[in-house]
């Protein structure tokens, strides 16, 4: 198996975005998007350059994928304005059950224009192999704390008789415990987890969510060979500082440290554009 970390927020655009090579080849969350405003800024030019970017590589990809999969209908996670889904085997999040107002508009808007022309599973809690491959999905979690208004994500485990990898789209640290326990239950030998938002502190995100996220992230670190954590984290510049004990672990590292690139925070950098 080969992993690549396609694009996230270390690479400078919003996503968590990873192709998987194996006997088939599988990618998740085939998406990337800019944060509209951020310091009260809007973009500039530089992300608008590295979006173009991404988007060209994940189109280019699409054409080599045999499966897809759509962990939730963030547009940083799902684009509406894609083709590529035509056509294809897609495992997604269920478009009715255990979703919020604002993705299931969403949702509904993917079902009607795919349904009958690609083969959409709706996969939250199944388990499946294509060609060898065996790709399981969670129950749905929150996308956040228990009381998050932004709805629900699918985690999503493949393992190719070689190795085994759990991409945790969107958990937000994770804050949940149970989410944590799930991830520790797939025994990942690499796991891709949406690090906590704490960009937000003091806002939109707690710091008891912040000490619930460090002693999950510590037990996991703890037990799972390498973890990619990145996405809402890299959101802050002083993320190393608020994960210090995370950061203890040397098995813990961004998509652009686990593709031997430099970290790139575009938004994080805005003022300073």
């Amino acid at each position: 198996m080969k992993i690549h970390a396609i694009a996230s927020d270390s690479l400078g655009v919003r996503s968590l975005s990873v192709f998987i090579e194996s006997t088939i080849n599988i990618f998740i969350d085939p998406s990337a998007a800019l944060g509209p405003r951020r310091y009260g800024l809007p973009p500039r030019d530089i992300e608008y350059a590295t979006l173009k970017k991404y988007k060209d590589i994940i189109r280019n990809l699409s054409n080599h994928t045999d499966v897809f999969v759509i962990s939730h209908y963030h547009y940083d996670h799902y684009d509406p304005n894609e083709n590529f889904y035509a056509g294809k085997k897609i495992f997604a999040k269920h478009w009715k059950e255990k979703i919020n107002y604002s993705q299931r508009k969403r949702a509904m808007h993917f079902h009607e224009r795919f349904s009958k022309i690609s083969d959409i599973e709706y996969a939250d809690g199944k388990k499946y192999e294509v060609d060898g491959v065996e790709i399981s999905f969670s129950p749905p979690f929150p996308h956040g704390n228990e009381k998050t208004p932004l709805g629900f994500v699918i985690m999503t485990t493949v393992d190719d008789g070689t190795e085994r990898v759990l991409h945790a789209s969107d958990v937000g640290g994770p804050i949940v415990e149970s989410a944590a326990e799930y991830i520790l239950s797939q025994n990942p030998d690499v796991a891709i987890i949406d690090g906590p938002p704490t960009y937000f502190l003091g806002y939109r995100f707690s710091e008891e969510d912040l000490k619930r996220s460090v002693k999950n992230l510590l037990k996991l670190a703890d037990s799972i060979p390498k973890i990619i954590l990145d996405h809402h984290l890299l959101r802050d510049l002083k993320y190393r500082e608020r994960l210090r004990e995370v950061y203890e672990y040397d098995n813990v590292i961004t998509f652009a440290e686990f593709s031997g690139e430099k970290i790139n925070m575009l938004e994080a950098h805005r003022r300073d554009l």
